[in-house]
């Protein structure tokens, strides 16, 4: 393999390693992955491999666990929520390619329209007719209970 094959997210790096990259003690790493803090990889026989983004995150850990005076389940919630603002501004992008490719669509159609509908009448112009695109939001709440 060449070192191109090995991004941030390529779980390389043993746990004694990783202890040393990120400062901490193996054990730390070891509690952390079973608070859910840090998910390294898994070998075959179950041995911890940590990516370099897994020794950033532990790193973060840390930092605020000492400096912040943030507990391990409040890092863990800020954690989440960082994930979860990461998906969403992802889907916000692709929603927003998909709003300006409909409305790229839209003027396509709506310029070939004007063009046919000037040059059958004659010059006239004709009526215009818009078409409105929405787009609903699939989420997974539950519908309100019946009262």
């Amino acid at each position: 393999m060449n070192d191109a094959t090995f991004g941030e997210d390529t779980p390389v790096y043993v746990i004694s390693v990783a202890a040393e990259l990120s400062g901490l003690h193996p054990q730390t790493l070891r509690q952390y992955d079973r608070l859910g803090l840090v998910r390294p990889g898994r070998t075959p026989g179950r041995g911890r491999r940590y990516s370099m983004r897994d020794i950033q995150m532990l790193r973060e850990v840390q930092r605020l666990s000492q400096e912040e005076g943030i507990n391990l389940a409040g890092i863990k919630r800020i954690l989440e929520l960082q994930r979860e603002v990461a998906e969403l501004r992802e889907h916000i992008f692709h929603l927003h390619n998909e709003l300006n490719a409909a409305r790229s669509a839209v003027a396509a159609r709506r310029a070939s329209s004007d063009h046919s509908s000037s040059s059958r009448s004659g010059g006239e112009l004709l009526p215009v007719h818009r078409t409105r695109i929405t787009i609903f939001n699939r989420t997974t709440t539950q519908p309100p209970e019946s009262q």
